[in-house]
């Protein structure tokens, strides 16, 4: 388990210095396990920017300028609240690249709609492109934050082109 985080880090870390960008994370159910995993990375100091763990919709709001009507229209955990956080991540940093997770972890919180497990992706970069996805995970609390993390960081690669 953290052998696979710590490699994803790495090559994250290696990409986006290759490349000299810089990354801010925008993180509600993985809490900052991200921006953990990728400041393990010795030097990330030279590719990361910043993360922002906004659990609640005020943070996002505050925090990353997330509208109250997309939040009230989608919800929290949607991919128009995974694309306003990632673009707010951007906006609201120094980064060129973003990515951003919204989700419902467990072992509560989900509803016939919305499952737990139920994961939502942003990723952004400041070229104007940015792509979403929903995912739903299987397993407990940590599992389902676990696979979110590295689905996270395998989005970030497709978008910098790993």
């Amino acid at each position: 388990m953290a052998d696979t985080l710590s490699l994803l880090g790495t090559l994250v870390g290696a990409r986006l210095q290759e490349r000299g960008l810089a990354l801010a994370c925008a993180e509600s159910c993985t809490g900052g396990w991200v921006a953990q995993t990728v400041t393990a990375v010795a030097g990330s100091s030279a590719w990361f920017d910043r993360g922002f763990v906004t659990y609640s919709n005020a943070a996002k709001q505050d925090m990353l300028g997330v509208p109250a009507a997309t939040l009230a229209q989608y919800g929290a955990v949607s991919e128009e609240t995974a694309h306003a956080m990632a673009v707010g991540a951007l906006t609201h940093s120094l980064a060129q690249v973003a990515l951003s997770i919204t989700g419902i972890a467990g072992p509560t919180g989900g509803t016939p709609e919305k499952p737990v497990g139920l994961v939502c992706f942003g990723w952004a970069n400041n070229k104007k492109e940015a792509r979403t996805e929903s995912v739903r995970f299987d397993g407990d609390r940590e599992a389902v934050r676990h696979q979110a993390v590295i689905h996270a960081l395998q989005g970030l690669l497709a978008l910098i082109g790993a």
